[in-house]
């Protein structure tokens, strides 16, 4: 027994020894001390230090205000938030005069009133016990409140009148029939439209924050019960690896989560339209909205995908798959077109009639530079023009494109520099490339274009057919999310055809992708079951 007091005796001696000296005490604010610093009896001096300590943190933020006042019971409050973006009514008329009018006679009636009536009048109230989360609060556009004496703190994070744009139009994506909504760079905004179009309560929606410096907030958005719950888990898993000091869009996230960051083609969709982050949603896939931002990203996704377009669902089936039909050949068109004329130009002119050879022969003939050079520099010349008509103002920028090329192409003619039949090729190229859905994906096609434009020109049409296997092979390859890029196609799942080369009609599409989700009926009956009873 002497034993084990002698030890029980050295073990506080010990932890006696490790305890900090009082002026290191003073020098720490509240949420860095331990539960036994925290204690009311020995820490009502330190608590007193919290705002001078906040202060000291927001040293030279001009638009930090701290606002202190004593109310009818003696106690001393404060007041932090942002100038620019709080709400000045709310915090004057609500939290000032709830306060200012209190007419308690003690201590405990005014925290019971606050902190356990919660009996100021604002919507959303949070109670906070780290000095460090009342500052995040701040700088996320909240209000604090702090009482002289009181570990708890209270927060207004929705206090705030930030303006934001507009809900407009989808710049990017328009359509002629269907939704014209799109997202703005609002995140409450963003999640008010998707719940506008799901109210079930199976649609959740998980917020979180990323960024050292920025905190910026974040919600991953997906449909219980229909969404797989290892895609889920696999998404968390590639986020909690990013570490960085800002996250100033949604792009951090997708050279994060993908599955080949150095494949060219894009592993997850970005779109401005919140009808198709739902429908997206409904099929088993996950959304990442990204606050300053006014795109989704969807996750998993196949090429096919890529190639859909929301005004395939608001078209008459027939239309949508003739119209679907050409998206896929002009995609060929925009990656081959150039290549096949150098290739038969150069090595197999065999294969084009006489008449057109002749014609083709007679426009090249002043042309000093092969087919290839010719080809490179009129796609060049096309990509500056291009990227010149986003950087310039919108009110000049479709005129000087237009006259641009129109003015360049007729000169290079003129001078000999390229034939007319290049002009035509490019042109026609470059159409094609518009009709491409998405546009991560026509910029993949138009960087593509070039190396098998090299190798058109030193193999011919051998050198085509080894770049396309090349590139079928890189597809075969390629998963985003565990789900092949080629999917339903390569592998093949007859269960999924209905809405890949062709769009099927709603009354026959009667279950969910099934790599994507579990394979359940979307409707229990038969939507054409009128037609059997008529005939009954």
């Amino acid at each position: 027994m002497s034993l084990w007091l002698r030890l029980l005796r050295r073990q506080r001696k010990n932890n006696s020894s490790a305890q900090l000296p009082k002026h290191v005490h003073k020098a720490l604010p509240a949420n860095l001390t331990s539960d036994s610093e925290a204690s009311p009896s020995s820490s009502v001096e330190q608590r007193d230090d919290r705002v001078p300590w906040m202060k000291q943190q927001l040293e030279n933020c001009s638009d930090i205000v701290f606002r202190q006042f004593k109310i009818k019971t003696g106690d001393r409050c404060t007041l932090v938030y942002l100038r620019s973006t709080a709400d000045q009514t709310t915090i004057q008329e609500v939290i000032l005069r709830s306060l200012l009018d209190y007419s308690g006679s003690e201590d405990s009636d005014l925290i019971r009133y606050l902190f356990d009536d919660q009996a100021i009048s604002v919507s959303e109230i949070k109670i906070v016990t780290e000095t460090n989360e009342a500052i995040t609060t701040v700088l996320s556009f909240g209000v604090v409140l702090m009482i002289e004496g009181e570990p708890r703190i209270m927060t207004f994070p929705s206090v705030s009148a930030l303006t934001t744009r507009a809900i407009e139009e989808a710049p990017n994506e328009s359509v002629i029939r269907g939704p014209r909504e799109s997202f703005n760079e609002s995140l409450d905004t963003n999640l008010s439209l998707l719940r506008r179009r799901l109210k079930s309560k199976n649609f959740k929606m998980e917020e979180h924050s990323l960024g050292t410096q920025t905190k910026t907030r974040f919600v991953i958005a997906y449909v219980e019960g229909i969404c797989k719950p290892e895609l889920i888990k696999e998404l968390k898993r590639r986020l909690s690896y990013l570490d960085i000091d800002a996250v100033l869009g949604s792009s951090t996230f997708e050279e994060t989560i993908e599955d080949s960051p150095y494949s060219p083609f894009p592993q997850v969709e970005y779109t401005e339209r919140p009808d198709i982050v739902s429908a997206s949603l409904l099929e088993g896939r996950i959304a990442i909205i990204v606050d300053g931002t006014p795109s989704a990203i969807l996750a998993p996704v196949t090429l096919t995908m890529l190639m859909q377009t929301s005004e395939d669902y608001f078209q008459r089936y027939i239309a949508a798959t003739w119209i679907r039909w050409i998206r896929f050949l002009f995609l060929f068109v925009s990656l081959l077109l150039p290549s096949l004329y150098i290739a038969i130009t150069t090595f197999h002119p065999e294969m084009i009639p006489f008449k057109l050879l002749m014609t083709v022969a007679a426009a090249r003939e002043i042309v000093p530079f092969p087919a290839f050079v010719e080809a490179f520099i009129m796609e060049l010349s096309f990509e500056a023009l291009r990227e010149a008509s986003i950087r310039i103002p919108k009110s000049i920028g479709q005129a000087v494109s237009i006259i641009g090329a129109l003015i360049i192409g007729t000169a290079a003619v003129q001078a000999g520099i390229v034939s007319a039949a290049m002009v035509i090729i490019v042109s026609l190229t470059g159409i094609a490339s518009f009709i491409i859905p998405h546009f991560d994906l026509g910029l993949t096609i138009r960087l593509l274009r070039f190396p098998i434009m090299a190798l058109a020109s030193m193999l011919g049409l051998f050198g085509i057919t080894c770049g396309l296997i090349i590139i079928y092979i890189h597809l075969l390859n390629l998963k985003s999310f565990g789900l092949p890029y080629l999917y339903p196609l390569t592998p093949l799942a007859k269960a999924d055809l209905n809405d890949t080369l062709y769009r099927a009609p709603w009354w026959a599409m009667q279950q969910r992708p099934v790599a994507l989700t579990h394979n359940e009926q979307r409707q229990k009956k038969n939507p054409r079951g009128w037609e059997k009873q008529k005939e009954e």
